[in-house]
C-alpha cells in the first residue's frame, strides 16, 4: 500500500500537507529508488538512533514499515527538498464585516486555512454583484455571494466561468421588516406605504418576486431608494414604513435603535412563498480545474469553522471585534445566532447535512426567478452548483 494510500486510510491530519510535499519532492525520491537499496533506508529509519519508538528499535532491516515508519520515510525525504509553498487564494466577501462574515474570519483566525497549505486574502465588498464580477473576471479565486445573483449573471454571461460550491444559507435572509405601528402585518398592507431599500441590494433584488407571490400591487407600493446606514434610524423615526434588508441586519440593527420588539414585524421572504436558497461559496472555475486539492482543502477548513461557529458562536464573533472597534459583540452575536437558526441550520440541512443542495428544488428556484425575469440563457441546476468539492456527507452532518 503507497503511503499517501495509508495516511489516507488511516485518516492522518498530515495527509493533505504530506501529499503536496511529497509532489514536490518527486525527483529526490526517485533518486532515492535508484540510489539506494530499500532495505538500506528501512536500516537507516529503523536504527537505534532514528527508530520512532521503543517497539522498533532493534528491528530486522528487512521487516515490513508500520504507518510510523512510512510517516518517517515521508519526513525523511520531505527534508532534503525546499519548503512546500502555499496555494495563494483571494477571497471576496459580499459586503461589509458584521456577524455573518465571521464563518470565513474564524478559519483564517485559527490557522485552519494555514493547515491547510493555504495562503487566504479575505476582502469586503461594496455591492454583492462584486464578489461576482471579482470572482468572474479573476481578480479574486473565491467569494460569498448570493447565489440568485449568480443565477442572473450567469444568463447574462453564460460562459462566465464561475460555480457555487457550498450552500452556507440554505434559506435566503431576505425580509421585509415593517413597524405594526405603521399599519403593517402582513405583505399585503404593504399596499400604500412607503418602503426603504439599498438600490444595490440582495433584497430588493428579489422584492418583485415577493410581490408576485404575496399579491402586492407594485404600483401602490413607494420605493425609495436609501442607503444602508440610514435605513434602520429612517425606520426606527417613522420616516418610512417598512424597509428591505438581510434579517439578521435590519431586524437586529433596529432593535439596537431602542425599538420595541413587539412593534417589530419580521416578515422573511422564504416564510412566505419564496424556494430560494441564499448565499454560498463560489470559485473561477480556471482556479478550481488547476487547484483541485487546494478548493477542497479550503472547504474542509471551512466547514470545520462553521460547525464550531454553530456549538460556539460568541468565538466566532471575536473575530468581527478585532477588525471593527465599532462593533457590539451582543449585537454581532444575535446576528450570527439569527442567521445560524433561520438560515443555515435548516429541516433540509439536518436531513442531507451542511454544503448541498437539493438539485429538484434549485431547479424550483431558477423557475421562480423566471416569473418576474424573461431568461437570455435559462441556467440549468448543474450549470450553477458543483458538488464535487464538498467534504464527505458523513463529515457534513449537523450534530
Amino acid at each position: 500500500m503507497g503511503l499517501l494510500n495509508l495516511m489516507r486510510r488511516e485518516r492522518c491530519p498530515f495527509h493533505r500537507k504530506w501529499k503536496r510535499a511529497l509532489a514536490d519532492c518527486a525527483d529526490v525520491v526517485s533518486a532515492a529508488r535508484r540510489t539506494f537499496a530499500l532495505d538500506r533506508i528501512r536500516g537507516q529509519l529503523l536504527s537505534p538512533d532514528n527508530a520512532p519508538s521503543g517497539a522498533a528499535r532493534g528491528a530486522p532491516s528487512g521487516a515490513p514499515i508500520g504507518p510510523v515508519g512510512l510517516l518517517a520515510t515521508a519526513i525523511a525525504l520531505a527534508s532534503a527538498c525546499p519548503a512546500t509553498a502555499q496555494t495563494n487564494i483571494k477571497f471576496s466577501l459580499d459586503g461589509r464585516l458584521e456577524g455573518p462574515e465571521a464563518l470565513v474570519l474564524l478559519p483564517q483566525d485559527r490557522g485552519y486555512f494555514k493547515t491547510e497549505g493555504l495562503d487566504v486574502t479575505i476582502d469586503d465588498a461594496a455591492t454583492p454583484l462584486e464578489p461576482i464580477t471579482r470572482v468572474a473576471t479573476g481578480g479574486y479565486d473565491m467569494a460569498f455571494a448570493d447565489i440568485n445573483a449568480l443565477i442572473k449573471y450567469r444568463d447574462q454571461h453564460p460562459s462566465a466561468p464561475i460555480k457555487a460550491i457550498f450552500m452556507v444559507y440554505n434559506k435566503p435572509p431576505y425580509a421585509v421588516v415593517a413597524r405594526k405601528s405603521r399599519g403593517i402585518t402582513e405583505p399585503t398592507q404593504l399596499e400604500g406605504k412607503k418602503l426603504g431599500a439599498p438600490p444595490a441590494g440582495s433584497t430588493i433584488a428579489q422584492w418583485p418576486l415577493f410581490a408576485k407571490l404575496n399579491t402586492i400591487d407594485v404600483a401602490k407600493v413607494a420605493i425609495e431608494s436609501i442607503g444602508i446606514p440610514v435605513r434602520a434610524p429612517m425606520l426606527a423615526a417613522g420616516q418610512i414604513d417598512a424597509a428591505l434588508g438581510s434579517s439578521f441586519r435590519l431586524y437586529v440593527d433596529l432593535k439596537d435603535r431602542g425599538v420595541p420588539v413587539d412593534d417589530i414585524v419580521l416578515m422573511p421572504m422564504a416564510s412566505y412563498g419564496l424556494k430560494l436558497y441564499g448565499n454560498a461559496v463560489i470559485v473561477s472555475s480556471k482556479f478550481a480545474a488547476e487547484n483541485p486539492e487546494a478548493v477542497k482543502a479550503f472547504l474542509h477548513a471551512f466547514l470545520k469553522s462553521l460547525k464550531e461557529t454553530i456549538k460556539h458562536p460568541g468565538d466566532a464573533v471575536d473575530s468581527i471585534l478585532k477588525r471593527d472597534d465599532g462593533a457590539k459583540k451582543e449585537v454581532e452575536l444575535e446576528r450570527v445566532r439569527m442567521a445560524i437558526r433561520d438560515n443555515i441550520i435548516t429541516p433540509e440541512v439536518r436531513a442531507d447535512g451542511l454544503g448541498a443542495v437539493d438539485n429538484a428544488r434549485l431547479e424550483e428556484a431558477i423557475d421562480q426567478i423566471g416569473l418576474v425575469q424573461a431568461y437570455k440563457a435559462k441556467p440549468k441546476a448543474e450549470d450553477i452548483f458543483d458538488g464535487s468539492f464538498l467534504p464527505p456527507a458523513i463529515e457534513r452532518k449537523v450534530n
